[in-house]
């Protein structure tokens, strides 16, 4: 008896180190779209692309029906999942690279991400998501109690700011968006569900967390357009109901189905959708100080093309509520990866 269950405790623990690798660093090839000639060449790149041409494995997202799923997963709740994380998908345009760059990744020697940009105005494109969406109030003082009206870009020209306004956070790729010099000159475009999807922009953005050794970045953003605001408040109330549904049904079951998918901006153009499988999850440290704590990474088979980066990975049946992992890029392996985070 005491033989089987040592011999076991052996296979689990072998099971463990093949799911789980402890690595410093993992890093890929950025996939933001970098296009000289800005908005207009985007679709330029898009027919020219080497990576996925014809980009077959992409669905757009206003197209997107049950029968896309893999067989076994096409139900309900899943299928909200997906559509509702599109919703709160972004497609985020970058005006200019700051010099304050590092040439490398932290504790490396590999680039960093667009140093041949640095101090250009040259458009880069890429992806995030919304997460949370807050209506405030002028006696609430907003989200940190930092402000008592609103202080998007159009009530500080006014003169006569409103006194509510909605605050809402939105992740991608610290790669993408480096620094406040760079945010200050970043644009978000939402519901680019489709080519002439009406634009709903928003130009007001600073840093709120930064990890460029994760590539994780989360951004504060402000509105009060109450269409805009409304909506994604109503998107995030409805997105916070069914991850945890989903998480549930799928928690048990995560490992062995490995199902994942990607919610981007493929070359700075509309919302496409990818599924496919995560194939390892690796431990990061990121402070070698605390020496058990670990974020994880994970790399994945979903579809991506430059203009995916800082998109939604969403691993079924882990979380990805407030925090979770973006699209940080390629691997030489011909595999995909995301930024480093925490899950349950």
């Amino acid at each position: 008896m005491k033989q089987v269950l040592l011999s076991f405790i052996k296979m689990i623990a072998t099971k463990m180190n093949q799911q789980f690798h402890s690595i410093d660093h993992l890093i890929g090839y950025h996939e933001t779209q970098v296009s000289e000639g800005g908005e207009v060449d985007l679709h330029k790149h898009n027919k020219g692309c080497e990576k996925n041409p014809g980009h077959t494995q992409f669905i757009p997202a206003n197209l997107f029906e049950m029968k896309h799923l893999p067989d076994g997963h096409q139900e309900e709740d899943l299928y909200e999942l997906i559509k509702v994380i599109a919703d709160l998908t972004v497609h985020i345009e970058v005006k200019m690279t700051s010099k304050l760059r590092p040439d490398c990744w932290p504790g490396t020697s590999n680039p960093y991400p667009c140093i041949e940009l640095k101090g250009k105005k040259t458009m880069r494109c890429g992806s995030g998501r919304v997460t949370s969406a807050i209506l405030c109030k002028d006696k609430e003082g907003g989200v940190d109690k930092q402000f008592t009206k609103c202080w998007c870009t159009k009530c500080q020209k006014s003169g006569k700011p409103n006194d509510f306004w909605w605050e809402f956070f939105v992740e991608t790729a610290a790669h993408v968006i480096f620094n406040e010099e760079e945010a200050s000159h970043t644009i978000l475009n939402f519901f680019y569900d489709y080519n002439g999807s009406p634009k709903v922009v928003l130009d007001k953005v600073s840093i709120y967390e930064l990890s460029t050794t994760r590539d994780w970045c989360r951004l504060k953003c402000v509105t009060c357009d109450i269409n805009l605001g409304s909506r994604l408040e109503q998107i995030w109330t409805h997105f916070s109901v069914i991850w945890k549904i989903v998480y549930r049904k799928y928690r048990e079951s995560r490992d062995v189905h490995k199902l994942a998918f990607v919610v981007s901006h493929p070359h700075g153009c509309s919302k496409q959708i990818s599924l496919g499988c995560w194939r390892e999850m690796h431990k990061v440290k990121e402070d070698k100080q605390r020496a058990s704590f670990y974020f994880h990474k994970f790399t994945y088979s979903v579809s991506t093309c430059p203009g995916s980066s800082g998109a939604p990975v969403y691993c079924v049946g882990y979380s990805g509520g407030t925090y979770s992992h973006v699209h940080s890029g390629s691997s030489e392996a011909d595999l995909n990866l995301s930024c480093a985070c925490r899950f349950l």
